[in-house]
């Protein structure tokens, strides 16, 4: 119990943290700690996953949080839930002790009722997708559509459980409350606890002709196709969620939300930084040092000219403005195209066209001839 960590520090929380909060916070830390967003270390996700997920069971039940508040771990040592201390004393045959002993204290009268309350029904998994897009389909958005695999309402009992033409009765042993009252002769008196129904299990209700397709559960496993819709601007890696479209909670409790997370391929002209794209060119020595006009691609398949100004050199920096990727928060905002033009040198040359560079390397005259030379001075200066 020592080890344990504070349930609100695990989810990042404060004391006062609503629902709605708790769950928020849940949701981000089940996101960043799940195995399969940390496969480089899965098996202390798994770890981590379980403390997250205890916490938030006892945090996001009012009951459960008002004794977690009170008593701590100590009140949840054995069987999850408030059912007594480490070393197999009930907890609420302690607490009986302090007000009163055998006047049949009801530990869930003293948290108001808390203990009366029948068992939530889960919310729904949240699952987790991968999709393959393109480049242009990551930078400039696209409609897909993703196969999977969760639990959907029963179509034959609609979700009930309950064979079509029957309903589920109510627990005549709990008169529908999900939980019954256990009265116990300790050596400090009569002890009174609520546990769940054991004839229905804590549900309140009872199907006796169950439906043969779900088999009571009200939920059955199939494959849906779901269409998507990627933004403009997502990058590789980043998720896409859909809210709602995880697994069906169990017996009407929400269903779960699904993360899509994004891979995009490679594209064989350009490369992505953030929101700007990169594009190198190639043009001839003779480009360069003349000066032209080229033609400069676009992402989008369009392209624009760009006049190449005489003497340009290699490695010049060429921007776009507005020709890169759009803000996947706000597409209004696009980055820019960033062009680089290298200038490549013949490598295999005949004799003749050797000799007419040669000529053009003496009719260049001292001015090129000094220009390296004085490059040569600099570094026999550099080097003392």
């Amino acid at each position: 119990m020592a080890n344990k960590k504070d349930y609100y520090e695990l989810l990042g929380v404060g004391r006062d943290a609503n629902e709605a909060q708790l769950k928020k916070a849940y949701r981000a830390m089940a996101k960043k700690h799940h195995p399969d967003n940390n496969l480089d270390n899965k098996t202390a996700a798994e770890e981590k996953m379980k403390e997250i997920n205890e916490a938030y069971s006892i945090l996001s039940d009012s009951g459960k949080r008002k004794t977690y508040d009170q008593f701590g771990h100590a009140a949840f040592e054995q069987g999850g839930g408030a059912g007594g201390f480490h070393g197999g004393v009930d907890f609420s045959d302690i607490i009986g002790s302090f007000f009163g002993g055998g006047g049949g204290m009801d530990f869930g009268d003293i948290f108001g009722g808390g203990g009366r309350s029948r068992p939530r029904p889960r919310r729904g998994a949240d699952l987790q997708s991968r999709l393959n897009i393109k480049f242009e389909e990551a930078v400039f958005g696209a409609t897909k559509e993703v196969q999977l695999q969760s639990y959907e309402a029963c179509s034959t009992c609609s979700g009930s459980g309950a064979k079509p033409g029957t309903f589920a009765e109510s627990c005549k042993k709990c008169n529908g409350t999900g939980s019954e009252r256990i009265t116990q002769q300790s050596f400090m008196g009569i002890m009174t606890k609520i546990v769940p129904c054991t004839a229905c299990k804590g549900e309140g209700r009872i199907i006796k002709d169950v439906c043969t397709t779900c088999r009571g559960q009200g939920r059955v496993r199939t494959t849906k196709t779901l269409e998507v819709t990627v933004p403009k601007g997502i990058d590789n890696g980043q998720s896409i969620r859909l809210g709602g479209k995880g697994e069906m909670g169990e017996k009407g409790a929400p269903p779960g939300d699904l993360y899509i997370t994004v891979a995009v391929s490679p594209h064989k002209l350009f490369t992505r930084d953030g929101l700007q794209l990169h594009l190198e060119i190639p043009i001839t020595f003779v480009q360069a040092a003349l000066g032209d006009e080229i033609s400069v691609p676009l992402l989008d398949g369009e392209s624009v000219k760009h006049k190449i100004t005489a003497g340009t050199q290699p490695g010049t920096i060429v921007q776009l403005r507005g020709k890169g990727v759009p803000n996947v928060h706000n597409p209004r905002s696009v980055g820019d195209l960033i062009v680089k033009l290298n200038v490549t040198v013949p490598t295999a040359l005949n004799d003749k066209q050797k000799e007419i560079l040669r000529g053009f390397n003496d009719a260049m005259g001292e001015d090129y001839v000094n220009h390296k030379k004085k490059w040569l001075d600099k570094v026999k200066g550099y080097f003392g």
